[in-house]
């Protein structure tokens, strides 16, 4: 919660490459049990997931867990990482942590999205994504609650931020024609749920 503790709280600000919004949005919220399937060769749901990958990093920090030495250096995406170091990682603790990443996301969690086609106005640094960041950022009333769980994140960006991100923190705020395209999108989306 924040603006006083009364108000929800924006700890993320995401977007999404043409056409992978609902793969996107599945896999944040494990919406695909198939994708709990995983061995020392098949990469966990949070390694494609940084979202999940820094809750799962919080948990381990929390509890002081020396597997985030694992879970946090080693990208198991990458085949070549899961044929050298796949015999390091303890499945049955990923499965734990996933499933309780996946708990946290769906009870403490709720998302809300508008609709910008133009992939260029809203993606990266130069979209409205890391203005928005920028402006989230910059809000004196958003800050996190002393018992946020981020605030145990071995990322220090994080932690300061109150957001689960780390890019675009220190970007410029919305300006006057950002909030127009904001304010068009809303308006689109709404028409877009209504037809």
């Amino acid at each position: 919660m924040g603006h006083g503790g009364d108000k929800p709280r924006i700890v993320r600000i995401g977007t999404h490459k043409d056409g992978n919004f609902r793969s996107r949005i599945k896999e944040q919220y494990l919406l695909d049990e198939s994708w709990m399937n995983f061995d020392k060769n098949k990469p966990k749901p949070s390694d494609r997931s940084i979202f999940r990958k820094n809750i799962g990093r919080v948990l381990l920090s929390k509890d002081r867990d020396s597997y985030l030495q694992i879970w946090n250096n080693i990208d198991f995406m990458l085949r070549e990482n899961r044929e050298l170091w796949g015999n390091k990682r303890n499945i049955e603790k990923e499965r734990k942590i996933e499933e309780e990443i996946t708990r946290i996301l769906r009870e403490r969690f709720s998302f809300r999205f508008i609709m910008i086609d133009n992939q260029m106005e809203r993606i990266g640094s130069k979209g409205l994504e890391s203005s928005l960041i920028g402006t989230i950022t910059r809000c004196k009333l958003c800050k996190p609650s002393a018992s946020w769980l981020g605030n145990y994140s071995p990322i220090q960006k994080v932690r300061e931020s109150g957001l689960w991100l780390v890019q675009h923190l220190k970007a410029y705020p919305i300006n006057e024609n950002d909030k127009e395209i904001v304010l068009s999108a809303i308006e689109r989306t709404k028409s877009w749920f209504k037809a």
